[in-house]
């Protein structure tokens, strides 16, 4: 009964905007094929985000989306924010699936996303203060590696870098640190895949780690694979505020998954893909955007203060 109790709970946290998809092909002022896995963040009184744009090729840009409430009138940049250097290796088909955190020791933002190079997918990192310029600080870490967010401060001196590698094929969380963003090492595990669990396949950081009097809120997406294909949900789990290395606890179930005709059907049907998160304390508010079915924008929010008093509930990482 406590199991079925859990599930019903974890599954009504989210509340899914009644006028989503939020952005669409159609909503931008250049032709795209699809938008999708946006980063987000507060600036000054608007939402930003920071989206994922694929060009009729395949290849993928960064194209930044203002709304002063962040649902509605968003003004869209009327060419690429950001586009990948044709003449590095590390950029050659494209950039993909930023993540963005505010770095108060450097006064920017830092934006870790993804570039294709010629050996597959790398972690990338690029700094702004304005999002009109932006200096490029390269790879952080060989390929193949994903879905990674740096953390808006430093523990014990060195910066934090969750990220998923594949190794030996499989495909969990890590951690990784740093003195100085450009040399990474002390990597270890950090949240793996679950045999049996909807998150069996593949995990990977949602969006960025946000910081609670409990410790850091990590949403993160988990992958089962179907004879149909695969799903993409999405889970929550809890690291300790000075030891982010520490797992404290996790969800068992998917708080938000793929229901909905937009998130059900597109380019990769039953995706729910979160890449970025607004938080508006004043009201106890969390917004959470995400790509759906690899297409379109959407965002679901939930009580902040619901969100934590379901992780608490949950088991100890441990068990």
């Amino acid at each position: 009964m406590a199991d079925f109790i859990m599930q019903r709970k974890a599954h009504e946290l989210f509340v899914r905007y009644q006028g989503n998809p939020i952005l669409t092909p159609q909503n931008w002022p250049y032709p795209t094929n699809a938008v999708f896995n946006p980063a987000a963040v507060k600036l000054n009184t608007e939402v930003l985000l920071l989206v994922r744009v694929e060009d009729m090729r395949g290849f993928s840009h960064l194209t930044v989306a203002r709304s002063p409430d962040g649902f509605t009138n968003w003004e869209i940049d009327s060419e690429p924010t950001l586009e990948a250097d044709r003449n590095s290796r590390e950029e050659q088909w494209g950039l993909e699936d930023p993540r963005i955190i505010w770095l108060e020791e450097q006064k920017q933002f830092a934006i870790t996303y993804v570039s294709f190079s010629e050996g597959g997918p790398v972690v990338s990192l690029a700094i702004t203060k304005n999002f009109r310029t932006f200096a490029r600080l390269g790879a952080l870490l060989p390929p193949e590696d994903k879905d990674a967010c740096l953390f808006p401060r430093r523990f014990r001196g060195r910066f934090a870098l969750i990220h998923r590698p594949i190794v030996r094929g499989e495909a969990h969380m890590w951690i990784s640190f740093s003195p100085d963003l450009k040399h990474w090492g002390d990597h270890r595990l950090l949240i793996r895949t679950r045999p049996g669990y909807w998150d069996c396949h593949r995990v990977g950081l949602a969006c960025q780690p946000i910081e609670t009097p409990q410790g850091w809120m990590l949403f993160y997406h988990g992958v089962r694979m179907t004879a149909a294909g695969a799903i993409y949900r999405v889970g929550l789990a809890l690291l300790d505020l000075e030891e982010p290395w520490r797992v404290l606890r996790r969800g068992k179930e998917w708080v938000l998954g793929p229901r909905a005709t937009y998130e059900r059907v597109g380019d990769a049907d039953d995706v729910v893909f979160p890449t970025g998160a607004v938080v508006h304390k004043e009201t106890d508010q969390l917004n959470l955007y995400y790509g759906a079915a690899d297409c379109v924008i959407a965002v679901a929010t939930a009580k902040l203060s619901e969100i934590l008093d379901y992780i608490m509930s949950s088991p100890e990482a441990d068990e």
